[in-house]
């Protein structure tokens, strides 16, 4: 078991990664820019239970996967370890998203806990053609493949307060690599603040992204592509910082049924992005625009143990104004369905998100796994 003077040595170096990079930067005065979708990877989502629910997590997850969706319900559940992996594809197969999470009890009581969750977006095989002709002769010998990949590790820790059982605190820092190829990468870092309150029955939650501003530093090999970029007439791009504006989750979830073998979960969502109007929001005021989302779970509970052990879901989210084949502009949502089982210590989960737009039925085939770490006589605890 990890101690809480590790925890905070592990702390202090990640402040340190996150200091000393900007520091060192800041030397060569790069322009800084606040940009609309910027990071936007960190917005897809982990875990199929809650592309299932229809991302309404920020009140329910109590999970390995709270270290994405808010970090202060990592001590809302098991006191055992846990490990979650999560594969999807996108756009036939053509980009991946993957995602794996462990985390683990600080303490007997289960009131301190701390996670690592890894997120990566990958295009891989991108033919590069910059150097397909040469001197008027094609030489497909010279098309090399190259990969575009956005990676992002969050480092988590989530507590309860001295006295205060049905709060709890959570936080991330969270270190980024956004590479494209040999041609150019960036290193960014951030942190997120969460809190959670939950009763019996009743959950809420709010968590805010990229509190302090998420900063990622743009470097560009323009040896490798700049003759080619001059020309065709684009521009070069040049070293920058791509500042990444916080964005608000709050949530609320109610139990309304809770018997000894039937529950049904309900939860509503709504996440604030500070980055300026976004063009599809379905409500904008100012600087903020707003994203609501909505999910259901039914779970059947084992006889025996009194726990689920098999789930059906439903929700939507990406309530937004858009246009339809007939240029007409409408209100659409993508629709979400997901189900679940548990075998022993594992939880299999999967769910049929759309991921496209409303004028093609696009979905991705979301699957995770969750393993619970046995206690020395064999329960889950």
């Amino acid at each position: 078991m990890v101690s809480v003077k590790s925890l905070k040595k592990i702390l202090f170096i990640a402040g340190l990664m996150f200091v000393l990079p900007l520091s060192v930067y800041s030397q060569s005065e790069p322009k800084a820019e606040s940009r609309k979708y910027s990071n936007e990877f960190l917005k897809i989502g982990v875990g199929a239970r809650a592309f299932g629910m229809g991302h309404a997590m920020t009140a329910v997850s109590d999970d390995v996967h709270s270290g994405y969706w808010n970090p202060a319900g990592l001590v809302g559940g098991s006191l055992r370890p846990e490990i979650s992996l999560m594969y999807s594809s996108y756009f036939a197969n053509i980009a991946t998203y993957n995602y794996g999470g462990f985390t683990l009890p600080l303490d007997s009581a289960g009131n301190k806990r701390f996670g690592v969750s890894v997120i990566r977006l990958g295009v891989d095989n991108i033919p590069n053609t910059l150097d397909l002709v040469s001197n008027g002769n094609i030489d497909f010998n010279k098309v090399k493949a190259f990969s575009t990949s956005d990676f992002a590790t969050l480092l988590s820790y989530a507590w309860r307060p001295a006295g205060f059982q049905k709060l709890s605190i959570g936080t991330n820092f969270k270190i980024i690599y956004r590479g494209v190829g040999r041609f150019g990468n960036a290193w960014g870092f951030g942190l997120d603040v969460a809190a959670k309150y939950k009763t019996n029955r009743f959950a809420a939650g709010l968590m805010i992204m990229d509190a302090t501003q998420t900063y990622n530093m743009w470097t560009f090999n323009t040896e490798t592509f700049g003759d080619a970029f001059i020309n065709t007439g684009n521009v070069i791009p040049e070293n920058s910082v791509e500042i990444t504006r916080p964005t608000i989750r709050l949530g609320v979830a109610y139990e309304v049924i809770k018997t000894n073998t039937i529950g049904l979960l309900i939860a509503v969502d709504n996440d604030v992005y500070l980055d300026g109007k976004r063009s599809s929001a379905l409500i904008s005021a100012g600087i903020a625009s707003f994203d609501p989302k909505a999910g259901l779970e039914l779970s059947y509970k084992s006889k025996s143990s009194g726990k689920p052990v098999a789930f059906l879901r439903g929700g939507f989210y990406n309530l937004q104004n858009t246009v339809n084949g007939e240029g007409e502009s409408v209100t659409g949502l993508f629709p979400t369905a997901g189900l679940g089982f548990v075998i022993k210590n594992f939880q299999v989960d999967y769910a049929l998100a759309n991921i496209g737009n409303f004028q093609q039925n696009l979905y991705s085939h979301v699957v995770s796994l969750k393993f619970i770490v046995p206690s020395r006589d064999g329960g889950k605890q």
